[in-house]
């Protein structure tokens, strides 16, 4: 039978926690060396910007009109024109990789375009969809560009009565590091807060201390308790280098509030921390343990959180798994929190949604941290 609470026991086993989490070098390897890995490789490594293409322009028509939608492209921020030629010329060099596109202008483009009309054709490489999309939808706009500058030139085309201005919010040069780096930071506080918890009472059974700590008066809700604290504290310090390096480093804004990003935060270490109990007690061996922790965390953060892939995209029934997932809760708040600001409205939903599931992992911890020997 366990005592009541005693804060001078609790503060002794959270000191015994303390000491043993400083001893042990792969707590810090786990905790700031590899969030560091992994911030500077989504920083710089992952980009999702679409920079200048590569593409071979194949000229067939000698027009006036045709030469000058070649310069347009090759004088566009869009396209890199790297070779020119036939098409028969450039299609190994797009096998090869060496361009993603073939840009060609036909030949009777000019006498199409004196009638009104005017086509090209865009060869690219479908083997890259994304590129090969962005390919096309570039070209097209570059030849609709040359057209309305032909036609204002030459006083054929009045000025629409109403004119449209593309405005992009809260990220204007739409860089993806802006999303990717704090969505990075739900990826370290994952492996923080559930792979470093995933170890601790595996680590207590495998080094036999868990039958003394039985042997004890302290019950199993402060037991966990003083293996929450150090660790809780620990993802925290953790996130908040994460988040100085962002703004500091890669220049990510941040318009939101320290408190907001701390209440995000804590609420999702909430869950996070649970599920590491939960493995680590139900496990009871400390390799078994990462490897859950990885499989049931590190991986659906990476994959079904939003983080890289939109779920939108993806099939109904993973649309579904992906609410099962915490961090789908938090990557939303901190893009919001760092580009947009604060939005309460959006923070309490999913701080709500992530206490619940806080509470169910706890609750599954206690049960399956049993004072016996089995």
């Amino acid at each position: 039978m366990s005592d009541p609470f005693n804060p001078r026991r609790f503060g002794a086993m959270l000191v015994k926690e303390s000491l043993q989490i400083v001893r042990d070098p792969s707590t810090f390897l786990i905790a700031f060396v590899l969030p560091m890995l992994l911030l500077f490789l989504f920083g710089y490594g992952v980009n999702l910007d679409t920079a200048r293409s590569r593409v071979g322009l194949s000229l067939q028509d000698n027009s006036g009109a045709a030469k000058s939608l070649a310069g347009s492209f090759q004088s566009s921020n869009w396209f890199d024109v790297e070779q020119t030629g036939t098409v028969s010329q450039l299609a190994p060099e797009m096998i090869a990789g060496r361009i993603r596109g073939i840009i060609v202008i036909p030949d009777g483009f000019g006498r199409q375009v004196a009638k009104g009309g005017g086509e090209i054709q865009v060869l690219t490489d479908g083997s890259q969809p994304n590129t090969a999309s962005f390919i096309g939808a570039y070209a097209e706009g570059v030849r609709a560009t040359w057209a309305a500058a032909r036609a204002r030139d030459r006083a054929a085309l009045k000025a629409p009565p109403i004119q449209t201005a593309s405005r992009f919010w809260f990220n204007p040069e739409l860089k993806s590091r802006y999303f990717l780096v704090p969505g990075s930071i739900a990826v370290v506080m994952t492996m923080v807060g559930t792979l470093l918890t995933s170890l601790v009472i595996a680590r207590e059974w495998e080094r036999g201390t868990m039958e003394a700590i039985m042997a004890t008066p302290v019950g199993m809700s402060e037991f966990i308790a003083t293996k929450v604290v150090p660790y809780f504290l620990l993802a925290l310090v953790s996130m908040a280098l994460c988040a100085v390096i962002a703004i500091t480093v890669f220049g990510v804004p941040f318009r939101g509030s320290p408190f907001a990003l701390f209440a995000i935060a804590s609420a999702f270490l909430f869950p996070a921390l649970g599920q590491g109990l939960l493995i680590s007690a139900a496990t009871k061996n400390q390799f078994v343990a990462s490897q859950v922790a990885l499989l049931s965390a590190f991986l659906p953060t990476m994959l079904l959180s939003g983080f890289l892939f939109e779920i939108s995209s993806m099939p109904k029934p993973i649309q579904a798994l992906t609410y099962l997932v915490p961090s789908r809760y938090l990557i939303p708040q901190l893009q919001t929190v760092f580009i947009a600001g604060d939005d309460w409205s959006l923070f309490l939903p999913n701080m709500a949604v992530l206490t619940g599931f806080g509470l169910l992992f706890f609750f599954l911890a206690v049960r399956a941290t049993r004072r016996r020997i089995a």
